[in-house]
């Protein structure tokens, strides 16, 4: 009678026979294989970088000096002071968790204020960091510049210059 038994006839596993570990007869004739170069070291290579280094990343030296430029304090940008045209003014390096009313206030003790408008995320309603303020004329605007621009606001310096388009302006 031959019924299945678990556990006899193929031991190891899908019909296949079972290997040495590394013993064969032919090992003594292989030679040695090549070390692979990881995928990011093949990509760095094919981009210029050297590529060579076992076990560092082979854009090691790029990434040094880039390391020791992204510690020197970087200069602050300047925008361009734009012209005061119009009532309308732009308010840059915002703190983000200023309000409308904040800047309501703000302009307030230079001129009349008619308009502000923290600009934000329409996703997520997140400040961008800018806003603009709509005063009442044009010399209160430049008032406004000149007396806010560079003023220490909730823990940052102000940008305040006039706004560069005037398409938002109906009036």
């Amino acid at each position: 009678m031959n019924s299945y038994q678990p556990g006899r006839g193929q031991r190891h596993g899908r019909g296949r026979p079972r290997r040495r570990s590394g013993r064969g007869r032919f090992q003594e004739q292989r030679a040695p294989a090549p070390k692979q170069k990881t995928f990011w070291q093949r990509i760095a290579a094919f981009f210029g970088g050297d590529g060579g280094g076992q076990g560092k990343p082979a854009t090691q030296s790029r990434n040094g000096s880039e390391r020791q430029q992204q510690q020197q304090p970087r200069p602050a940008r300047k925008p361009e002071p734009v012209e005061v045209t119009s009532p309308r003014l732009y308010v840059g390096n915002l703190s983000f968790d200023a309000t409308e009313s904040d800047l309501f206030e703000l302009f307030n003790g230079v001129g009349h204020v008619q308009n502000a408008e923290v600009v934000s995320y329409r996703h997520n309603q997140r400040s961008k960091g800018f806003a603009f303020v709509q005063m009442q004329t044009i010399e209160e605007a430049k008032r406004a510049v000149e007396e806010l621009h560079d003023k220490e606001f909730l823990g940052r310096k102000l940008v305040v210059s006039g706004a560069k388009s005037s398409e938002h302006s109906h009036g």
